[in-house]
């Protein structure tokens, strides 16, 4: 592969960029994000679903580009809030779902919302969906997901969304306190990614 090769990653998300651009380190192209470009088209994120949202991201900006494109969505589900925030993760506490609200604010939220709810009941799971896409149309989406559970308070200062809360009960620490040496092994993205790895050296080979 030639480092002159592209894969455009359809988010604004710094931090969510770094971490894949971690996860995919040792491909020989080039990862570019949104930031890079002028003009883009508005991405509506409409889909009832992460894999939904995730060809949408791609497909938009892959028909305007006429370049692979990878759409990444992912979010958390927590068993006693029947299964929400789900596709809403990133808009969880914004008055309009249509704009992403902090991450402390979506946290606060969600703690809110469990108040009361023991530690042994407040199951939840991280999902992560990718698709790729280029100018001819979608290519294939994959997923994953980490099993965990919602701690009473925030622990830790690395990571990003809900990870301060996010308990992997293997280690007793969030996703926060463990930070990214352990996380990108075990991740909901890591695990996506990595099957998503396979589909680009696949296309890229052609």
């Amino acid at each position: 592969m030639s480092p002159a090769i592209e894969l455009l990653v359809a988010t604004k998300n710094k931090k969510k960029l770094e971490e894949i651009r971690e996860i995919l380190k040792g491909l020989d192209f080039k990862i570019t994000s949104l930031a890079d470009y002028q003009g883009l088209p508005e991405i509506v994120e409409d889909g009832r679903t992460f894999s939904q949202n995730a060809v949408i991201k791609a497909s938009t900006i892959a028909q305007f580009t006429k370049k692979l494109v990878m759409g990444e969505d992912s979010g958390l589900q927590v068993k006693a809030l029947r299964n929400r925030p789900g596709v809403y993760s990133a808009r969880y506490a914004a008055r309009n779902l249509s704009e992403n609200a902090s991450d402390e604010k979506n946290n606060i939220k969600l703690l809110r919302e469990l108040k009361g709810v023991p530690l042994k009941k407040r199951d939840a799971r991280y999902q992560c969906a990718v698709a790729l896409a280029d100018e001819k149309g979608a290519i294939g989406v994959v997923t994953g997901d980490c099993a965990g559970k919602i701690g009473l308070k925030p622990r830790g200062h690395l990571g990003f969304g809900y990870d301060p809360l996010f308990v992997i009960e293997k280690y007793g620490k969030t996703f926060a306190e463990l930070g990214p040496a352990i996380k990108h092994k075990m991740s909901h993205r890591y695990k996506a990614l990595k099957k998503a790895r396979r589909l680009i050296e696949k296309y890229f080979a052609k």
